[in-house]
């Protein structure tokens, strides 16, 4: 079952980008290989500013290994993830036991979002196996190695990083009351070299920023690359008070949860609930310390997304395996029962009205998947007895499997039809190759990424004709207006696919959700 679960996490590997911030991201590795330049960061032709370098030279050393490709992207974030669940293991192993361990992997890699997120790779695959091996090597006293995989994930997301690794650390340290351990002077060494490892990072900030204040960033100059890293891009978005602003709920993340961490969540929330009624009783607070901390810091601020959750599922699945293997009572084991065949059901119920509210050209092969995971089922059903908690635990593992399956093979794919950017550049590169195109009133992540060909950037004052644009119909009676004439190459459906909702879902509304774009040909 863990076999099948890992190779789960592949099944979206060719899937297209999604818009914005994955193809974003790409993209800017992209440029880092074309141009042979792996300390400035770039993006829409300009100076980038928001993310550290670490995601981006992983993805740049894939490509200069594999080719610039969907799935070559994709990997080395899948294989961190994949890392983050073999430390998961082992932290489990160390602090509890083997079941524990193998359990805590399974309910980690079929935790909802975290599958979705491999369509939609961003920084926290690298993260999530970043933050718990930096844990388990720091409870292992391994603090050089603890460090190094510290640094690492600052130079992934910046100095919050720090939040769980220290919380976890530092919190069991002191609700054990272990005080000649936690002032002992390995952890002024672990500071000095985390910050040593993280010069990498600094050194290219100052070098695209603050050695330049010329340049203007975020609509103004001066601006320290630095000060962005240490201040505004952590303690800025926390307060509201940087650069990049949001607006946050304090309960945002506790609604998030419940989809997010299915098909587990229940069971999670409860895990919490009984560890908290038991605090003194337990044997560890490394779990609870980095995970409840964590949430509290984002419930907090003022920026909130729901994949910043990811980075602490390890510890969540930690705690709700150790929860579920820890019920001894009938009355426990009941709750758990019917609390997972009730989850079970109403996947399986999901699934099958979004196929039918969706309709996907590969309407049938949602019938194959099912026959599989039936024959799945029916095995387990003759192998295991349907009331044991081993039973309902591997029938939630296979509902998530066949739920993510559909998803990843056939839902997304299909739903990728609708990205017009990464639609429309591979429409050039079979029909237009080499020709070099231009946004127009327009902008695309996915078609600069996937367009082999130099993609440029117009106003109506650089627009020469002849040349072929990427545009909306809005920028096509903008030029006509110009008096430009404008010949239609191609037109794309357009719809960010990682933003449904339901009128687009419904392929009987789908129409009205629908935007365009366009590929002009602009002679004059």
């Amino acid at each position: 079952m863990t076999a099948m679960v890992i190779l789960l996490q592949f099944s979206a590997l060719f899937v297209p980008i999604l818009e914005p911030d994955g193809a974003l991201y790409a993209g800017i590795a992209k440029t880092m290989v074309i141009k042979h330049d792996y300390w400035n960061l770039y993006a829409d032709g300009h100076d980038w500013l928001d993310k550290p370098h670490f995601p981006f030279w992983m993805a740049a050393i894939s490509f200069q290994l594999f080719g610039i490709h969907t799935w070559s992207y994709k990997l080395p974030a899948i294989l961190f993830l994949l890392m983050g669940a073999w430390y998961t293991y082992r932290l489990a192993l160390q602090l509890y036991d083997e079941k524990v361990a193998c359990w805590a992997v399974c309910i980690l890699l079929t935790a909802e979002h975290l599958v979705i997120s491999n369509n939609d790779v961003r920084a926290e695959p690298y993260l999530t196996g970043l933050i718990i091996a930096a844990v388990y090597y720091f409870y292992r006293r391994n603090i050089l190695a603890g460090a190094i995989f510290t640094a690492c994930a600052i130079m992934t997301k910046g100095l919050f990083a720090l939040v769980p690794i220290g919380a976890a650390i530092g919190g069991h340290l002191l609700f054990t009351r272990n005080w000649k351990e936690l002032f002992h002077p390995r952890w002024l060494l672990a500071l000095v070299l985390t910050a040593l490892f993280i010069t990498p990072e600094l050194y290219a900030l100052y070098r695209q920023f603050d050695q330049h204040p010329e340049k203007i960033v975020f609509g103004t100059t001066g601006v320290s690359g630095l000060r962005f890293f240490f201040w505004d891009s952590q303690f800025g978005r926390f307060m509201n008070t940087g650069p990049i602003k949001g607006a946050g709920d304090p309960f945002f993340f506790f609604h998030t949860l419940l989809w997010a961490f299915l098909p587990w969540s229940v069971m999670l929330y409860a895990a919490v609930i009984i560890f908290i009624k038991k605090w003194k009783q337990q044997k560890e607070y490394y779990c609870i310390s980095a995970a409840l901390a964590t949430f509290a810091l984002f419930s907090l601020s003022r920026f909130q997304l729901p994949h910043y959750l990811n980075i602490i599922f390890p510890f969540f699945a930690i705690l709700t395996a150790q929860y579920i293997l820890s019920l001894q009572s009938e009355k426990g084991l009941k709750f758990f029962r019917n609390t997972q065949y009730t989850i079970i059901i109403l996947l399986a119920v999901a699934g099958v009205v979004i196929d039918l509210l969706y309709k996907p050209a590969m309407h049938y092969a949602w019938l194959l998947l099912a026959g599989a995971l039936c024959l799945l089922y029916l095995l387990l059903h003759y192998w295991l007895d349907k009331s044991s908690r081993q039973a309902v635990f591997y029938r939630t593992i296979a509902i998530s499997i066949l739920l993510n399956l559909y998803l990843n093979t056939i839902l997304y794919p299909d739903m990728m039809q609708y990205q017009s950017g990464s639609e429309a550049a591979a429409y050039a590169n079979t029909h237009l190759p080499g020709q070099r195109i231009g946004f127009y009133e327009a902008n695309s992540y996915g078609f600069d990424f996937y367009l082999k060909a130099p993609v440029l950037r117009y106003d109506s004052a650089s627009l020469q004709a002849p040349a072929v644009v990427f545009t909306t119909p809005e920028g096509r009676a903008m030029l006509e207006k110009q008096g430009r004439s404008c010949t239609l190459i191609k037109s794309f459906p357009h719809f960010y696919v990682s933003k449904l909702d339901l009128p687009f879902v419904r392929k009987v509304t789908r129409a009205s959700a629908l935007s365009e774009r366009l590929l002009l040909e602009v002679k004059k």
